[in-house]
């Protein structure tokens, strides 16, 4: 058996159908040429139908094509049911939409004051805060010299005091 041999009888359907496949039985049993199949291929999709171009979607200007659509709908229609609004309506709606606007910036507006008067006792507690701060690392600056002159005194009296006895 040469390698085009058994490269053309694994590739090709070797006169089967090509929907049933070979279970392992079938693959190690000898064909009719005495040549092993290993298996069949696994069938393919059928190629979808091809469809037709829509054309270009470029229109003259001077078209009768061009423009708006004459829209006619019946009563049953939703787009039909929906409702419409008279100018008077509209004034009504822009009117409430600016009270409802005015109302909510005096609403921000006294969100922001509160939260200003916050954040300037927020400020000035941290002053005081820092104030305190301060007062208390100079007092315990002023401490640890007292004491490290203290310490530095007893020594030098405590020498002292041995070489006198």
């Amino acid at each position: 058996m040469s390698d085009h041999q058994d490269s053309q009888s694994v590739g090709s359907n070797a006169g089967t159908n090509p929907m049933e496949r070979s279970d392992s039985s079938a693959s190690t049993s000898p064909s009719v040429n005495n040549e092993p199949i290993l298996h069949q291929p696994i069938p393919t999709r059928p190629r979808l139908p091809s469809r037709k171009s829509s054309g270009s979607m470029v229109v003259p200007r001077d078209s009768s094509a061009a423009g708006p659509a004459d829209l006619r709908l019946d009563p049953d229609n939703v787009r039909a049911m929906s409702p419409r609004r008279t100018s008077e309506d509209i004034d009504k709606m822009g009117k409430e939409a600016r009270e409802e606007l005015r109302r909510r910036e005096f609403l921000d507006v006294m969100v922001v004051a509160t939260l200003q008067e916050s954040l300037v006792s927020i400020f000035n507690r941290i002053e005081a805060v820092r104030e305190e701060h301060d007062k208390l690392d100079n007092n315990n600056k002023f401490l640890q010299k007292y004491i490290g002159d203290l310490m530095s005194t007893t020594k030098i009296t405590a020498s002292g005091s041995r070489g006198s006895k």
